[in-house]
């Protein structure tokens, strides 16, 4: 992946030193068990974000202007557990350094580095979770590190709320919080599942959006797509309430697998990443100082990590 910058956006908005936003490509695949492809999304979204004008129509605003640094991708790929690894030092890294730091996948399992780095970093975290399938196996094909157990760290670790997911095995029924989890087919009849859904989550707030949430009639470039997904303007509701009503430390997008042929999954990934920022910042002057706020006193090592406070970028 060459390195640009972030939409394309001028070198006064995209320097690491001034920007308060990180974004952070993973270009990793190693696990999908269905369609390949997603080590090829970040830049597929990269090249639709060069592409999206940057006036947000809803906000009058342009978020880019916060500051957004490209970090280099990782493209550990030599087995699941060190790319992880390699995601969960530097995410860490990146939070040291006071900022607010997103990731662009790559298949779902990248968020098991995520996570780890942020419940590491801030307290009593919440993880809220789009996804169309429950990722709650503790192992699959021999690792801990699958796509297929993307979310069951954060299962024993943090407090998970699950919403659209329509896919699931059962032995994952073992691990699901079904009063935290918001099955699609249920959200469809009642209306009140978002106010229910952010009256669960603690103050601080983790997000992981798989694509494949969406319907694929809107998102159809994922490797596992599933009938009976969100839509556009219902998920940016959600999204928008939380970001108002809740501290969001953090935020991944995964699994868009992209085809030559079929560029409007790439564009929405791009405008829902940008979408995500503008909520973030929607209330802060470029001017304004970040504070990340996490908890210093709690860097140390994790019992599922390797990496120590010294592990820097």
């Amino acid at each position: 992946m060459n390195k640009k910058t972030y939409a394309g956006i001028e070198e006064q908005f995209s320097k690491l030193d001034s920007s308060k936003i990180v974004l952070i490509p993973v270009s990793y695949d190693g696990t999908s068990t269905w369609q390949k492809g997603a080590d090829k999304g970040p830049d597929a979204f990269l090249n639709a974000s060069e592409n999206m004008e940057l006036y947000d129509i809803e906000t009058k605003t342009e978020v880019y202007r916060q500051g957004v640094y490209l970090a280099n991708a990782i493209t550990e790929s030599s087995s699941p557990e060190a790319m992880v690894e390699a995601v969960h030092k530097t995410v860490k890294g990146y939070i040291k350094k006071n900022k607010f730091v997103t990731a662009f996948g790559g298949e779902h399992s990248i968020s098991i580095g995520t996570i780890r780095a942020f419940n590491e970093c801030f307290d009593n975290i919440t993880v809220l979770q789009l996804d169309a399938h429950a990722d709650l196996r503790e192992s699959y094909q021999g690792s801990k590190c699958n796509h297929a157990c993307a979310l069951y760290e954060a299962s024993q670790t943090t407090n998970l709320i699950q919403v659209g997911i329509r896919s699931m095995d059962v032995i994952e029924t073992t691990v699901m919080d079904e009063d935290k989890t918001y099955f699609a087919h249920e959200m469809t009849d009642d209306d009140s599942w978002i106010d229910s859904a952010i009256d669960q989550m603690t103050e601080n707030v983790y997000v992981t959006v798989d694509l494949d949430v969406f319907d694929p009639s809107i998102m159809p470039s994922t490797g596992t797509p599933e009938p009976g997904g969100l839509l556009w303007y219902e998920t940016l509701d959600f999204l928008r309430q939380v970001f108002e009503e809740k501290n969001i430390i953090g935020f991944d997008i995964v699994e868009l697998c992209p085809n030559p042929k079929e560029k409007s999954s790439d564009f929405l990934a791009a405008k829902l990443y940008y979408k995500m920022l503008t909520y973030k910042f929607l209330n802060d002057e470029v001017d304004d100082e970040f504070d990340n706020n996490f908890n210093e006193s709690k860097i140390g090592i994790n019992k599922f990590s390797k990496f120590s406070d010294d592990d820097d970028n």
